[in-house]
């Protein structure tokens, strides 16, 4: 039997990632998001409007997306309930927030130069990828008390690092999903993937024809 619900969130389970900004001292942010999707090369971001993270892809226009695994979970949660931004915003004030001004230092992950992009890779975690800002979408507009606090991002991925534990035997351009086990956040508790549970019929078709003109520039000065 099914009931009508009115949950405070509707987080069913996404993959956690943390995002890497420059400060406006050049030093670095690190914040944990889970409210991400991706298609081809592009992918979608939902953030708060008042957030550091948001304050520096506004102003800079870069940024990594850092994926760590199920391993780097300790690391991910000491990120929790600190923030970038000083004084801390009142809504995270609220909820208990701290600014922390050295994140990665927080998290105990170690800052690495990025190809692409200014903003530092997080070397721990196993997917990196380097993106830039390609156009922001209010959420809510609809809504007079919700308008303007919470905005969508779009990110062009410029530049993909995998690290050799979770490739395919042999290729260098597939993940193995065998291999790959991403952090996952559902309703705020962290979780992993378990064992495949059928064969998939869509993996029958070949991964490269998923390829965008994105991926295809971005092999260009990696020639």
């Amino acid at each position: 039997m099914h009931h009508v619900s009115y949950p405070s969130i509707l987080y069913f389970g996404t993959p956690v990632i943390l995002v890497s900004t420059e400060n406006e001292n050049g030093t670095s942010n690190l914040a944990p998001i889970s409210s991400i999707f991706w298609l081809g090369w592009r992918c979608m971001i939902g953030i708060s409007a008042f957030s550091k993270t948001t304050e520096n892809l506004l102003r800079t226009g870069e940024c990594v997306l850092n994926l760590p695994s199920v391993n780097e979970v300790e690391a991910v949660n000491k990120l929790a309930l600190t923030t970038g931004s000083n004084p801390v915003p009142e809504g995270k004030k609220q909820k208990g927030y701290r600014h922390a001004p050295n994140k990665f230092e927080t998290a105990g992950l170690t800052p690495q130069p990025s190809d692409m992009v200014r903003p530092a890779r997080a070397q721990e975690c196993p997917v990196q990828l380097e993106a830039q800002l390609t156009s922001t979408h209010p959420l809510s507009e609809d809504e007079p008390l919700q308008k303007g606090r919470i905005i969508t991002m779009e990110l062009k991925i410029v530049r993909v690092h995998l690290e050799n534990s979770i490739l395919m035997s042999g290729q260098v351009n597939r993940i193995d999903p065998n291999k790959w086990r991403p952090l996952i956040m559902s309703f705020q508790q962290f979780y992993g993937l378990g064992e495949q549970l059928h064969p998939s019929t869509l993996a029958t078709i070949p991964e490269q024809l998923y390829a965008t003109a994105d991926r295809e520039k971005a092999l260009i000065p990696a020639q």
